[in-house]
């Protein structure tokens, strides 16, 4: 039975208590690695990537067969000042457009075999303003953040988590700047394609959020600033967390999330791969102080998961070399 939490004070306590990775797989894997068919380091990172897998999962010689992806939804009171090149009201248009399959994720979903799953979280009932409130507040936030711990399959062997909300980036901003520090000029960037008076008002709305709430840490940031998509991820990275179910971590957003965590409980991220940079100004500067560098970097900036799931066809490569390729006994072939 799935632990429960009622307080951010107990969810903090559940991560504190996550499994790490399998050290006997990992020497396992990394034994392995080391008789494959090819010279010492000629995969690059793909090498790495397996082993850390393997550890996750518990297998020396690991196989990856069934990827979970999961986008939560959520509306912004922030949007309401202007902060995003399109309406609220796209928020649940996308929405439908995920459960039709017609967008960019579902494609991507389809191409590397990963079931999909689409949560839109009260869409007609948006945060407050964090200028004004605290977005969410502890009993919105904990619902959320159990919205994403049970949107997670347990029999999946690979999990990414996406978004959709007007306004986001706006929150990961926030969030982003109340954790490190530097204001809204440090994290504000164009998200949907504001203009320059859109930049200058999302990096107003940024500050004054700052000057309201100050400077926190972890899931205090995550109640301040958040959305309810966002701490669905950060619910649904716990619980993946906790069953030893490796990640791919999205873009801005996605790692803004991600943050809270890390601030909380250091190493809460150890079982998550940064799968992309984005085009969004800051993601670069985020993934630095999350210490994860990104597999891809191809100017994405649209969100959804799809730069996490593009990744995945990199990890099912590094999975598949470690665990097909011949040794060097079993292909005959000298070891040099």
């Amino acid at each position: 039975m799935a632990p429960e939490f009622e307080t951010l004070d107990a969810f903090a306590a559940l991560m504190r208590t996550a499994p790490g990775p399998d050290t006997t797989a990992q020497a396992g894997a990394t034994a392995r690695n080391g008789q494959l068919t090819k010279p010492p380091g000629s995969l690059g990172r793909l090498e790495d990537l397996a082993i850390w897998y393997g550890a996750w999962r518990g297998m020396e010689r690991p196989v990856l067969v069934a990827p979970q992806i999961v986008i939560f939804a959520g509306n912004h009171g922030v949007a309401a000042r202007g902060v995003s090149a399109f309406p609220a009201e796209v928020t649940a248009q996308m929405v439908g457009n995920f459960q039709a399959g017609g967008a960019a994720i579902n494609q991507l979903a389809r191409t590397f075999g990963a079931r999909m799953k689409v949560e839109a979280l009260e869409l007609d009932r948006p945060t407050a303003d964090f200028t004004q409130a605290e977005a969410l507040g502890e009993a919105d936030c904990v619902a959320a953040l159990r919205t994403g711990w049970d949107a997670v399959d347990p029999s999946s062997d690979l999990l990414v988590v996406g978004e959709m909300g007007i306004g986001n980036t706006t929150a990961a901003a926030a969030i982003a700047a109340a954790l490190y520090g530097g204001g809204g000029e440090a994290w504000v960037g164009r998200g949907t394609g504001v203009d320059d008076a859109g930049l200058a008002v999302k990096r107003d709305v940024v500050d004054a959020g700052l000057k309201r709430h100050g400077d926190l840490r972890g899931l205090a940031a995550l109640s301040a600033f958040g959305g309810r998509e966002m701490a669905a991820m950060a619910g649904a990275m716990v619980r993946a967390r906790i069953e030893s179910i490796p990640m791919i971590l999205d873009g801005f957003i996605c790692c803004a999330a991600a943050a809270c965590l890390e601030t909380e409980v250091p190493g809460a991220l150890d079982h998550a791969v940064a799968g992309h940079q984005s085009d969004e100004a800051a993601h670069g500067k985020l993934l630095a102080e999350l210490g994860k560098a990104p597999l891809l970097q191809l100017d994405l900036r649209l969100g959804e998961g799809s730069g996490a799931a593009l990744a995945i066809g990199v990890l099912q490569g590094a999975v598949a070399c470690l665990s097909g390729m011949a040794t060097f006994a079993e292909a005959g072939v000298s070891a040099g």
